[in-house]
């Protein structure tokens, strides 16, 4: 038996450019939204589970929209944080993104992690499919954690608006990565979210 998780970063928000800290989507993440929720209409899932910040909810709201079925709960367990802090083994180049972190950002995005890898990467008895709405930073981490990366490895993981990540949990064996930020869904002027270039 095994627990799939499928994990999707929310739609792309409105103004986000502006460096506001959440918001409703833009028109563009509400089609991103629409576009992962159709890839995905043929997947048995048993529970989905969102972020309660607004553009995370809003984009559950529009994907279970099309799967009467399935509720998304929020879970402060897939809120936006920070992973980890600095560790000596660090590339120097990430050292400026922590610049305006402070520890207790830190801590309580490591609190935070360690509690979600315990409650979500977990086996099943019965095949189980998990819908995960969150955030760049939370995916990066599964990641992360799945592949068995330094705790620095999540700063150069990066997902797109609406991509897709897929983690297999099994009982007997390490989970495996089945994909990674997969935008096989959106048309090329849907795929937004990622660096142009590191600004670190």
């Amino acid at each position: 038996m095994a627990h799939y998780l499928y994990l999707v970063r929310h739609g792309e928000q409105q103004d986000a450019e502006h460096g506001l800290p959440d918001g409703p989507l833009s028109g563009k993440g509400k089609r991103q939204a629409m576009a992962i929720s159709e890839r995905l209409g043929g997947v048995p899932f048993t529970r989905a589970f969102h972020s309660p910040l607004q553009r995370a909810a809003e984009t559950a709201a529009i994907m279970t929209e099309r799967m009467p079925a399935l509720k998304s709960l929020p879970t402060t367990l897939l809120m936006d944080c920070i992973p980890s802090g600095p560790t000596p083994d660090m590339p120097s180049a990430f050292e400026p993104f922590f610049g305006s972190v402070t520890p207790e950002e830190i801590d309580a995005g490591q609190a935070q992690m360690e509690d979600a890898v315990a409650d979500f990467l977990t086996p099943a008895r019965e095949d189980r499919h998990d819908l995960l709405i969150t955030h760049n930073f939370v995916i990066a981490w599964f990641v992360r954690e799945v592949l068995g990366g330094e705790q620095w490895r999540w700063l150069g993981l990066n997902q797109a608006n609406c991509g897709l990540t897929i983690i297999r949990v099994r009982s007997a064996k390490p989970p495996v990565l089945v994909a990674h930020n997969d935008l096989g869904h959106l048309p090329a002027e849907l795929r937004t979210g990622l660096p142009e270039e590191q600004p670190y």
